[in-house]
């Protein structure tokens, strides 16, 4: 296959080519095999840099959120020691905390969409590029592409823009054009698309089901659209899509078939290169994943995912062990010369692209910049505040509870349900100090259960078990007649390997008050800062929010709301009721 440098999405000059054959030209087999790696790196002593430079010539590395102090020093020293200059990369989902731990948190996307400006999905890219690029980063993982369209599944979710096709498309392009505008390389994700299957790729090869017509009109549509604008990387990730793989060849096997887009020739080979013409560059998403690691061994899939058409593979279970394998499936057959070639000069051009070639060679490859004044603008705060005025989104309040207020309902019972069950949370306690200082009166529930299940068995009534007694026997009268209203709060992330984002009632016995069986009984009004689709396990509740972020400018927002100073402005760009009449009841 020849790839066209001048042409989309490389566009290069004839200098900026001469530079990607002079490079080619001039580097041996274990540089090439070298440049296909893009590893993550959590440490840069001298003799990690060393190594990942000197002895694999990495092409690229991630990076995890830093804390901003020396890590502009730590990548340009590791740029001073590439003969190459390095794609540095980090996943830019929702700001600039992707690379940066003091980043900001603009919004998930799929709050960006509940504003319902586009604009939103611009400045969404600006600012988590904007604050990347100030540290040296020059590649992002992001905008994901997918489309929510089942509830159910667990990694998808306020990652996404939404369920509509257009929608996504809309956002997408304003976060690519921000991207290209501070240098960085913008990543489609996660073709051939996630949010079809309720299962996570993390922990399998998960499916999208649709049919071809379905796929082509939905993902296949953004794909195609975006690639056309001059989108310049694709995340192929461990995701099948059968339908698609026998459109382009009806021949194949059902195992073909169901191998995910990473190792699959039909998809990436066969539709992003042959069918929409795709000349850009194809990195596979984390090879950490047992979707990657399901189908075959992984001295086979390392070389089997360049042959089939991915450019670069993302993470190592141990770069050096990769290495190897990359190598063994050059010397046997499994990687050949032509898919070698054309995944080096890819990522040449990508480089030479953004002019790192340049910049390496000048010195100025990481910027000379603070990246606290950048984090810190006064138009970052600006665009951030508006956004999370915007986005929240007022699903239901079928009782008008809203706005609250102390004179009408005093004495609150604050439950607040998280990944991880805590006594501790700052996060709740954030949520019980706002709520005192607007005047209300607070039970924080305490939802971590201390108490020795054994010794309850055996007789033993301890302290701690007399207390929970006394909470689980006590009457309705004795319970209702403390509180005016129920706020629950539900600050589940979506995160990596999980099977499923539900709440999971702290029960003993079938009882306990973290139940909402008081709902009959006193107003119920729910907030979810995350998953915007609790009300399929609380349906009982009478009023109900989703925020999307959890963010300081989205509490505060949603704490104006409540008290009535702001309007709620969001509309949801998912269906919040799950297809369930009794939701919105």
């Amino acid at each position: 296959m020849n790839i066209n440098l001048s042409d989309k999405p490389f566009n290069l000059n004839q200098t900026q080519i001469e530079w990607v054959k002079k490079t080619f030209s001039s580097m041996t087999l274990e540089e090439k095999i070298g440049q296909l790696f893009c590893t993550s790196i959590s440490d840069f002593t001298s003799e990690i840099v060393n190594h990942l430079t000197k002895d694999i010539k990495v092409g690229g590395l991630m990076i995890r959120p830093f804390p901003v102090k020396n890590l502009q020093k730590n990548l340009r020293n590791l740029q001073n020691a590439s003969r190459l200059p390095l794609l540095i990369s980090a996943n830019l989902e929702s700001g600039g905390n992707g690379a940066i731990e003091e980043g900001t948190i603009f919004n998930m996307p799929e709050g960006c969409s509940a504003t319902g400006d586009i604009e939103n999905g611009y400045r969404l890219g600006k600012i988590s590029c904007q604050e990347a690029a100030s540290v040296g980063v020059n590649w992002g993982y992001a905008p994901i592409v997918d489309i929510d369209l089942n509830y159910r599944n667990p990694i998808t979710n306020i990652r996404t823009f939404g369920n509509n096709r257009d929608m996504v498309i809309k956002m997408a392009r304003g976060y690519i054009k921000a991207a290209k505008e501070e240098g960085i390389a913008p990543t489609i994700k996660h073709f051939p698309g996630d949010g079809v299957d309720e299962r996570d790729q993390h922990l399998l090869v998960s499916v999208n089901s649709l049919s071809y017509d379905e796929w082509i009109q939905s993902y296949g549509h953004i794909y195609k659209t975006l690639i056309k604008e001059g989108a310049p990387v694709v995340m192929a990730a461990h995701i099948a899509q059968p339908a698609v793989a026998r459109e382009i060849d009806p021949s194949i096997s059902d195992y073909d078939a169901f191998l995910p887009a990473s190792l699959s020739k039909t998809l990436t080979t066969g539709f992003l290169r042959n069918n929409i013409n795709f000349n850009g560059l194809i990195v596979t998403d984390s090879t950490l994943m047992m979707g990657f690691m399901e189908k075959m061994p992984r001295r086979q899939a390392v070389p089997q995912a360049i042959e089939s058409g991915c450019d670069v593979l993302l993470f190592n279970r141990n770069i050096d062990e990769d290495f190897a394998y990359m190598t063994e499936g050059y010397q046997k057959g499994i990687l050949s010369d032509k898919r070698l070639n054309e995944a080096v000069l890819r990522i040449l051009g990508l480089k030479a692209s953004m002019n790192l070639h340049i910049k390496h060679q000048n010195g100025k490859i990481v910027p000379d910049v603070d990246p606290m004044s950048i984090i810190n603008s006064p138009l970052t705060k600006k665009w951030v505040e508006e956004c999370a005025d915007k986005a929240v989104t007022l699903v239901k309040d079928n009782r008008d509870l809203l706005p609250l207020s102390p004179k009408k309902t005093k004495r609150i019972y604050l439950n607040v349900i998280e990944n991880y069950v805590s006594n501790d949370s700052k996060f709740a306690e954030n949520i019980k100090n706002r709520l005192e200082k607007e005047g209300f009166v607070v039970e924080l529930r305490k939802r971590e259960l201390d108490f020795n299940p054994n010794l309850l068995l055996e007789g033993i009534i301890t302290p701690s078990i007399a207390n929970v007694m006394k909470e689980v026997q006590a009457t309705t009268e004795d319970f209702v007649s403390k509180y005016d209203l129920c706020l629950i709060v539900v600050n589940m992330e979506t995160v990596s390997n999980s099977t499923v984002i539900r709440i999971n009632w702290k029960v003993m016995m079938g009882l306990g008050n973290d139940l909402p069986w008081y709902s009959g009984e006193i107003p119920l009004v729910v907030i979810s800062t995350a998953n915007p689709y609790h009300l399929l396990d609380i349906p009982m509740a009478h009023a109900y929010i989703n925020t999307y972020t959890n963010n300081k400018e989205t509490l505060d927002a949603v704490f104006n709301k409540l008290a009535g100073r702001s309007k709620f402005k969001g509309i949801s760009p998912v269906d919040p009721f799950c297809g369930h009449e009794d939701c919105g009841l």
